[in-house]
């Protein structure tokens, strides 16, 4: 089937929101890439630092969603969560130790969907979290047609790899490095890299459509990367945090210790209080240096996996996802890591590069994602043509990424379907791309918690075991408002109690985007609650929060 023909019936069915499988059309392929720990920091989300030039090339021939959240901002549970298209309380992982098959339910995956469908389906790198939260296989064989690669390299991520001023090795948080020094003269991006192109080498001619998901690892800490990149962000041009101290008004159970960082030997040497620091001014411009820096080289791995897309003539026939697995904060509220509900690290790039949809071809035969050289060129300007502002979840991609290939999509869960194999707790995105989106769209939300095993940070708050969770941070992002409400939990039974409200936060965004100014009112909050009471037990947690941020809110912006 031709691209024109093929775009035109996608066209078709998208305008239908495309709830069965579109009639005679072959499914394209998929190239899901995904990164780890990347806040929106690249050009096409407006930020004028970065050098990201090979995803805002394909930003700029993409439909990027500029307000897209995670359900938990740690790996495991977000990653989980996106590729079943369920919320952490229905994968009932929050943690890194269990799998949800056989812990919750037998959920079934976007990988998995594809494959049953026909689809040839592939994972290179960090897809699923690896170990218990994927029963140590990557999900194999449910999820993928052959078992999942990992980069060699990877084993040395957290060993002593990087040379210090004493010139000895040591396990550090900032570790540029000499890569042909490095075990096997590599890192494990280069050979994620590297494999996936041999792979879309591998499927270039054949007859079946491919899923091929490419998890990078970078910005993820440690910053292990090339140390030529470091030359792009001269440390004299490197800012702080515009609000680099703890909030006033920030209830102690919402901070997030960054106790990761904490055991890096270059961050353990200066001796910090435990649990708000601060970090010294020198060494946070220097983390933000080198977070900005592993943007860059993941960006030159993205950019040669486009570019092999395009030289095997797959461009025109592939669905492009790039998204990541949550943010991450550089500073923000005295944070250095992800592990809370806050913008920074909830919020994450997300765009689809859908062929003769988001882009038609070049009739002179230019190339649709030539690679570009960061050090080659010093200037790049990409616009985006297609923007979506309104607020979107992570657990929105399987029933679009679905959708867009032409697929029946998974139909709605009703409440939390510990017994359905298949459904999506997720909304279909398909008609955004079909219509323009017009001003601001209310009554979307994204939903995201963090548990805490205490009301004050502890040494395990950032990641706490199951058994230890004592208390869940229930957020709310919507257009005008962050509404977050830390509630009492059982473990157990997986239920949070919510007329035990240990702390509450709410920021008004047009005054306030950064959330430092927390306007919660607890006795507003006990009358809401005890209107509440009435409200039959089968109503949501999700509602029930829209109904109290409606009522905490009535007249608010006005004022």
């Amino acid at each position: 089937m031709s691209g024109s023909v093929r775009a035109l019936l996608l066209l078709l069915a998208l305008d239908s929101v495309a709830p069965e499988r579109v009639p005679g059309r072959e499914g394209g392929n998929v190239l899901f890439i995904m990164a780890d720990d990347l806040r929106p920091v690249l050009g096409c989300y407006g930020d004028s630092l970065v050098k990201s030039p090979n995803i805002d090339q394909l930003a700029s021939k993409s439909q990027v969603f500029l307000n897209a959240y995670a359900q938990q901002a740690v790996c495991a549970p977000s990653r989980t969560s996106m590729l079943t298209s369920r919320r952490p309380d229905t994968t009932r992982l929050y943690d890194f130790n269990s799998y949800w098959r056989v812990h919750a339910g037998n959920y079934s995956t976007m990988p998995q969907y594809f494959k049953s469908k026909g689809y040839f389906t592939m994972s290179v790198g960090k897809i699923f979290h690896p170990g218990v939260p994927s029963n140590h296989t990557d999900d194999y064989p449910y999820s993928w047609s052959v078992p999942a690669y990992h980069p060699p390299s990877n084993l040395y991520e957290n060993e002593k790899m990087c040379k210090g001023k004493d010139k000895q090795l040591h396990a550090n948080l900032l570790c540029a490095v000499n890569v042909t020094e490095q075990p096997g003269g590599t890192l494990p991006d280069i050979e994620s890299a590297d494999e996936a192109v041999r792979l879309l080498r591998s499927r270039a001619n054949s007859s079946a459509p491919f899923f091929l998901a490419v998890g990078f690892y970078k910005p993820h800490i440690p910053y292990r990367i090339p140390q030529e990149y470091l030359s792009l962000y001269p440390i004299e041009k490197m800012s702080l945090a515009p609000d680099p101290d703890v909030p006033k008004g920030l209830p102690p159970v919402a901070y997030a210790p960054w106790t990761d960082l904490r055991r890096r030997e270059d961050v353990s040497a200066l001796n910090l209080s435990f649990p708000y620091g601060p970090i010294p001014k020198d060494f946070q411009l220097g983390i933000r240096q080198h977070y900005y820096a592993a943007v860059s080289y993941m960006d030159r791995q993205v950019g040669r996996l486009l570019s092999a897309l395009d030289e095997l003539g797959l461009a025109d026939s592939t669905q492009v996802v790039f998204l990541s697995d949550h943010g991450w904060s550089l500073g923000e509220h005295g944070e250095w890591a992800k592990y809370s509900n806050f913008d920074v690290v909830t919020r994450v790039p997300l765009m689809f590069y859908v062929p003769g949809v988001t882009s038609h071809p070049d009739s002179s035969g230019m190339s649709t994602f030539p690679f570009i050289d960061v050090f080659d060129k010093a200037e790049f300007s990409f616009t985006n043509h297609k923007e979506i502002k309104r607020m979107v979840e992570l657990v929105d991609i399987f029933p679009t990424v679905s959708a867009l290939a032409g697929l029946r999509v998974p139909k709605p869960c009703i409440g939390i379907s510990l017994q359905e194999e298949l459904c999506t707790e997720g909304d279909n995105l398909a008609n955004t791309f079909r219509h323009r989106e017009r001003g601001e769209v209310a009554e979307a939300i994204a939903f995201s918690q963090y548990p805490r095993p205490a009301d004050t940070p502890q040494r395990n708050s950032d990641l706490p075991s199951l058994e230890d969770i004592k208390i869940m941070g229930y957020s709310l992002r919507c257009w005008d408002y962050r509404y977050t409400l830390w509630l009492g939990f059982n473990p157990v039974t997986f239920e949070a109690n919510e007329t035990d409200v240990h702390a509450g936060e709410l920021y008004m965004l047009a005054s306030d985007p950064g959330q430092d100014n927390n306007i919660y009112n607890e006795s507003e909050h006990s009358l809401i609650i005890r209107k509440m009471a009435s409200l039959p037990h089968t109503v949501t947690l999700q509602t029930r929060l829209k109904l109290q941020l409606l009522y905490l809110t009535a007249g608010m912006k006005t004022q």
